[in-house]
């Protein structure tokens, strides 16, 4: 199990790498924006976090598409089949490789919001208070933007091995477009999980049922 997920992390390690550049990236920035006594602005923040979803949704989609499409191209899961790999384990590898990439460019970022929150923050028991609520909504930043990720990438597993195309696309553009202003307007909730997790259920059942279903 751990070398088909070395290897999906080889055959794809651009993806990995950029997403750890972008981390880093998006960390400078941040850094920059405390500095500069920025912090005060919300709309500094929300504008970086809108930029860090959009670049990390693009990212994921096209690491699910080079997935499955490399797969179906170079027919991998053909060959590994021979082995002694079963086509579900062949899946749920792709899978973990992706959750992997995005927590190369997420858990990065959140910790240095949490130290920064820590170093920045005064102190005295009123910011003690202050801290504690900031803290919890950088983990909810954290979970949404993970689920939204997520969910994207889930749509780009469907878009590299189905024929159709648009459908997939249209989907992820739909789920991007809706949930995005939602979430920076009424801030994240159990709505939005909700909403996400059954997104992704159906997403990976679909992808799981015509990946067994196909002949190779």
């Amino acid at each position: 199990m751990f070398t088909l997920i070395k290897r999906e992390i080889e055959d794809h390690i651009a993806y990995f790498i950029g997403a750890a550049i972008l981390s880093g990236i998006f960390i400078v920035l941040s850094i920059l924006v405390i500095s500069a006594n920025e912090a005060s602005e919300p709309i500094v923040f929300v504008g970086l976090w809108v930029t860090a979803i959009v670049v990390l949704i693009i990212g994921l989609t096209g690491m699910g598409v080079s997935q499955m499409y490399m797969d179906k191209s170079r027919r991998i899961s053909a060959f590994l089949s021979g082995l002694p790999v079963t086509r579900g384990r062949i899946l749920t590898v792709r899978i973990v490789a992706g959750i992997l990439a995005i927590l190369t460019f997420l858990v990065p970022l959140t910790i240095t919001a949490m130290v920064l929150l820590r170093l920045f923050m005064p102190a005295g028991p009123i910011y003690s208070v202050y801290s504690s609520v900031y803290s919890g909504f950088i983990f909810d930043i954290f979970i949404a933007t993970f689920l939204m990720s997520f969910a994207c990438y889930c749509i780009g597993l469907q878009t590299g091995w189905t024929s159709s195309k648009i459908t997939p696309t249209l989907g992820g553009m739909a789920l991007t477009f809706v949930l995005v202003p939602l979430i920076v307007v009424k801030g994240f909730g159990l709505h939005i999980v909700v909403i996400l997790l059954l997104f992704i259920i159906a997403s990976l059942v679909r992808t799981w049922h015509k990946f067994m279903s196909t002949s190779l």
